[in-house]
């Protein structure tokens, strides 16, 4: 049944396999147009690389910029890289870019980490407007997966802060996922499609999707959708640290039955003036935080933690006005966005902890809790930009975000074991019914001081303020939480030859402490504790330095960089030397002085027609300056990366090979790991190709294969070590696409 139901969506859906310019952003007139015909062919399979071809970025500036020519660390990963990964979500383009990790497992789980950042430090936005969500752990940032990776033409990765243009939580980087706009003006009517279908062998999962694509007159459309069953994985036997996988293990919770479907229609009052509005949808089930049963690491009267997502259910509804080449008196370019998200989920938490020797087997204490949120935000971002003079151009605007957390919670506890069980149920929320929002403006000057040298100095006034309310079986009475803040930054690009840029940057950002950090109180998600809440917390505050050189000539292109960021009153969970229960008790408190350092390298070359070798090198280094001995930092130390790839004359067919080794780290809390006190180095090797294999009237028909984990290599990134869930065994991916 499941099989005939993705047969019948595939062939009911289509869309361009690699799209046009995304939703609300301006291209720069020197840039090259494509027309949609162009854009949806695929065999456009030429030699793009991610970091140093004039690709055009526009989220680390908001104007549309070749990235050789920004004064930002930015990274883009294009519609080809991501047609060519066969990705589950947007998080897992990001492992080869330097300075980048992922954290999470299975299908939907993935997020991503940026310079030793992650969660609610990173901004996640999707076409320029914030995804992050005020109800969601610290470490555990909003799903990128929410977005349709099948509609997503081009991902920007800013590393480093972002606050000026962005607000809150830009502290550590922005990620922006751009999908596909509809065939803009100039192109007449057209329609188009695609339609695909991806396999992955480990978790068997079934991917059909697929988009359709049209203009007529000054109407224009494009409808998008795909749904993905794919049931746990399994990890490969072998060793990891002390740990000792006998036999091939099932990650528990990995799987996932989703979808995702979103209309984007838009009116052309003419070639400078366009109405749009966008719904979309994204569901899942079953989900889970992932776990290996105790059984399979060898572990006796260790405790069981279940943490899974029964039900997500993720609504948004986007309506906008752009305004380009209008030349009126105070703007040249207007982006209005106005947009409301329902975002409802139910998280699961099922933990049994031992009381181990002198009890009776089987005994110890039984926790079950059941979580329901609702959170709807109401929002919008204006952005204007002027040429003021040839050599100036002035960026401003504003932006608001509303929350609106509901949520209710049922948990029963009880010790077993000892004869009868003996339970306590209660439906005391751990979060209060809240609002939580914010508001910024912000103005940000582009200046070419002379032709070799270009300037970018921009400020930001942001508040936040957090609003409690009386909630059921909650005895708390309301409470306000505010923060005001002014940050700045400054971006140096010299041009010392017209192949070599040196990039200085400087720059503050913030991080206004969210519901989960101010206000929860109950057993921590992962089963280790109990959190108390503390609405003391003030926002966090860094001072970032970038320092770098890009260098283009020919077919070589290379960049490095070296990077420090400082966060005073950083806020970070700590424990109280307090039990409740067999729980020991932890707050959120904020502290000074966590220092990140780091250098990334990247270089690619391409000796002759169709072969590029590339290369990158990561370093990171945290330090607790308080408490020097307490290791910093949620990635590995070090990370090399190195690709192959070759494509064939006229592109008709390529192949990739990939090798990424992350270095031990010592200096790291692992907590009461079976891995033991040091994470382990590893080795992962990927094959990737594909082949445009025949064209049939106007449709062409394209198959990509991978293999992933060609080794079978037991491993485990950074922040799924302690609470052990490894990465699955050698895995066959298949791609299958008809684009017409």
């Amino acid at each position: 049944m499941r099989r005939t139901q993705s047969i019948l969506f595939l062939l009911s859906v289509a869309a361009p396999v690699l799209m046009g310019p995304a939703t609300g952003e301006a291209q720069e007139k020197e840039a090259p147009a494509r027309t949609e015909r162009d854009s949806a062919t695929v065999s456009d399979t030429l030699p793009k690389k991610t970091y140093t071809l004039p690709t055009i970025n526009v989220t680390a500036t908001r104007r549309a910029k070749d990235i050789f020519s920004t004064p930002v660390p930015v990274s883009v990963v294009d519609s080809t890289f991501i047609r060519e990964k066969i990705p589950n979500t947007g998080a897992d383009l990001l492992r080869d870019i330097p300075g980048l990790d992922v954290n999470g497992v299975g299908a939907n789980q993935t997020r991503p980490i940026i310079r030793g950042q992650r969660g609610q430090r990173i901004l996640l936005l999707e076409d320029g407007t914030r995804m992050n969500n005020s109800r969601r752990q610290q470490d555990f940032g909003e799903l990128p997966a929410i977005v349709n990776i099948n509609d997503v033409q081009q991902v920007e990765v800013v590393r480093g802060p972002a606050s000026v243009l962005y607000g809150s939580d830009a502290i550590g980087g922005v990620i922006n996922l751009r999908t596909n706009d509809v065939p803009p003006l100039l192109n007449g009517d057209v329609i188009g499609g695609r339609v695909m279908y991806n396999f992955r062998s480990e978790g068997s999962m079934d991917r059909p999707s697929g988009d359709f694509f049209g203009r007529v007159s000054k109407f224009s459309w494009r409808v998008a959708g795909g749904l993905r069953y794919t049931q746990p994985y399994t990890a490969p036997a072998g060793s990891f640290g002390d740990l000792t996988l006998q036999n091939d293990a099932v990650v528990q919770g990995s799987g996932v039955d989703d979808g995702n479907i979103n209309a984007l229609l838009a009116f052309d009052l003419n070639s400078s003036h366009q109405l749009f509005g966008r719904v979309a949808a994204y569901w899942a089930d079953r989900a889970g935080f992932g776990y290996v049963d105790n059984a399979d690491l060898g572990l006796v009267d260790a405790p069981v933690i279940d943490i899974n997502y029964p039900e997500q259910r993720v609504n948004k509804l986007t309506l906008g006005y752009r305004a380009k080449d209008v030349d009126w008196l105070v703007l040249d370019r207007l982006d209005v966005t106005g947009y409301r998200i329902d975002n409802e989920r139910q998280l699961d938490l099922d933990i049994f902890i031992p009381f181990g020797e002198g009890t009776p087997p089987g005994a110890g204490l039984v926790s079950q809790s059941q979580n329901y949120t609702d959170l709807e935000t109401l929002g919008f971002r204006i952005e204007a930009a002027k040429l003021l003079t040839p050599d100036i151009v002035l960026t401003y605007g504003a932006d608001y975000f509303h929350d609106d957390s509901r949520n209710t919670d049922h948990s029963t506890t009880g010790v077993i074991g000892f004869g009868p069980p003996d339970f306590e149920e209660s439906d005391v929320p751990s979060v209060p019914n809240a609002t939580y929002q914010g508001f910024g403006a912000f103005a940000q000057g582009d200046f070419t001081l002379i032709d070799r040298m270009t300037l970018i100095v921009g400020g930001r006034y942001q508040s936040i303020r957090a609003n409690t309310r009386e909630t059921a079986n909650l005895d708390l009475p309301p409470s306000e939480h505010s923060d005001k803040t002014f940050v700045g930054a400054a971006n140096l690009l010299i041009e010392v030859v017209p192949s070599l840029n040196v990039i200085a940057t400087v720059g503050r950002a913030f991080r206004a402490p969210n519901l989960v950090e101010l206000f929860f109180d109950g057993a921590t998600p992962e089963g280790s504790g109990y959190q108390l809440r503390n609405p003391d917390l003030v926002a966090e505050k860094s001072l970032n330095m970038d320092l770098g050189l890009k260098f283009r000539l020919g077919r070589v292109g290379a960049e490095a960089y070296v990077f420090r960021n400082k966060i005073t009153d950083g806020i970070t969970i700590a424990a109280t030397g307090e039990e409740i229960g067999p729980f020991p008790v932890f707050q959120n408190v904020n502290i000074d002085n966590l220092l990140y350092r780091g250098v990334e390298l990247h270089a690619d070359y391409e000796p002759v027609n169709g072969f590029i070798v590339s290369g990158s090198y990561t370093y990171l280094d945290g330090e607790n300056q308080d408490e020097p001995a307490t290791g910093l930092g949620d990635s590995y130390s070090s990370r090399v990366q190195a690709n192959l790839t070759y494509r064939s004359p006229g592109g008709r067919w390529w192949s990739t090979f990939n090798l990424r080794h992350n270095g031990e780290r010592k200096d790291v809390d692992l907590g009461v790991s079976p891995i033991g006190p040091v994470l382990p180095s590893f080795t992962v090797l990927d094959l990737r190709g594909g082949v445009t294999l025949f064209t049939l009237g106007p449709s062409t028909n394209y198959l990509g294969i991978s293999i992933e984990n060609l080794t079978n290599e037991l491993y485990a990134e950074f922040s799924n070590a302690s609470f052990f869930r490894p990465e699955p065994r050698r895995t066959l991916l298949i791609s299958w696409i008809t684009a017409f």
